[in-house]
């Protein structure tokens, strides 16, 4: 079926004050020797990348679907949590690009600051609310931190800093067709990570919403907002979470257009772009609204732009050939 695009749940960053020109042209922390830790191995090889039910939104590009075949890689089993990026933060002194900016989105029913601290809302998502003091440690406003949620993706990181981070552990962002190869968990065409239905046996396997979007979110998959990085359960590959919880961030630039002209092996995105590519869907996603938890949906957003829903993993080079066990 043909949809009708609606604006992606993650909104463009509306800074309080653009960064100082210092600040934005701090360099980025030393990249450290590379690291698996954490990451499953994958073997990489042959699969058909893109939407293959029509369900997707055609200014989001999901089509044609395309062959595509990969080298061995590594990937994160889990989103990076909170605990994970605090000791980056505490080893190299970053400052995100929220925390420069001054303010981020959070979305309306989880809002945790004084009125002056609310700054308006997204034009056309007005269930995303421009939070003075919104950051990682802060993720719902001033009012707010997150204690208790140390398992929790890192959120209100934009794809400078979760880029930062990957240099700093000795990792990279995976490339968008890492990600959905790893995300597919060995299902060859299906709609989800798990299979073709979204609740099977009348189990809910993702963080999605449910109910009235965007005022009336039942949560009847036990949570309203971020959930546990090993929430539910792992895809076929290992890995927790491919669709819903958080957006995660891409390597590739972003282009509705690329996959009619995607190379064939190992494609890493266009040359140039205005955003980045995100995937994965996150806490806020609804049929009504934004179908994007399907594995072949694409978003992308500004390299700067964070909210309360964007998050990220790593990836890391493997073998040299393909489906190779060797290092």
């Amino acid at each position: 079926m043909t949809r009708t695009h609606r604006p992606c749940c993650a909104p463009a960053t509306a800074p309080v004050a653009a960064p100082s020109p210092a600040a934005a042209a701090e360099p980025g922390p030393a990249a450290r020797p590379r690291s698996t830790r954490g990451q499953v191995r994958l073997p990489g090889g042959e699969f058909a990348m893109g939407d293959a039910f029509g369900e997707g939104y055609p200014a989001d590009g999901e089509t044609p679907v395309h062959t595509v075949r990969l080298r061995p890689f590594h990937i994160d089993e889990t989103a990076v949590t909170n605990a994970r990026f605090a000791a980056f933060v505490k080893a190299t002194g970053h400052v995100t690009d929220a925390e420069r900016f001054g303010s981020s989105a959070v979305f309306h029913l989880v809002v945790a600051a004084p009125d002056a601290d609310v700054l308006g809302s997204a034009a056309g998502a007005p269930w995303w609310i421009n939070v003075r003091g919104a950051h990682w440690r802060r993720p719902e406003g001033a009012r707010s931190d997150i204690t208790g949620r140390p398992n929790h993706p890192v959120v209100h990181v934009s794809w400078n800093d979760a880029t930062a981070y990957a240099r700093w552990a000795g990792k990279r962002l995976p490339t968008e067709a890492e990600w959905e190869y790893a995300a597919r968990g060995g299902l060859a065409g299906r709609r989800y990570a798990w299979g073709d239905e979204l609740t099977p046996g009348g189990r809910w396997r993702c963080n999605i919403w449910q109910g009235r979007f965007p005022h009336v979110n039942t949560a009847e998959d036990g949570h309203l907002s971020t959930a546990p990085v090993k929430s539910y359960r792992p895809n076929g590959h290992g890995l927790w979470n491919t669709a819903g919880n958080v957006w995660e961030w891409c390597s590739d630039w972003f282009s509705p257009t690329y996959y009619a002209e995607s190379p064939t092996v190992d494609p890493h995105g266009p040359g140039t772009g205005a955003a980045r590519v995100l995937r994965g869907g996150s806490y806020l996603c609804h049929d009504s609204y934004c179908n994007r938890y399907r594995v072949a949906a694409r978003s992308s957003n500004t390299p700067d732009s964070s909210s309360g829903n964007l998050g990220f993993r790593c990836a890391n080079d493997a073998g040299l050939t393909y489906g190779s066990a060797a290092e």
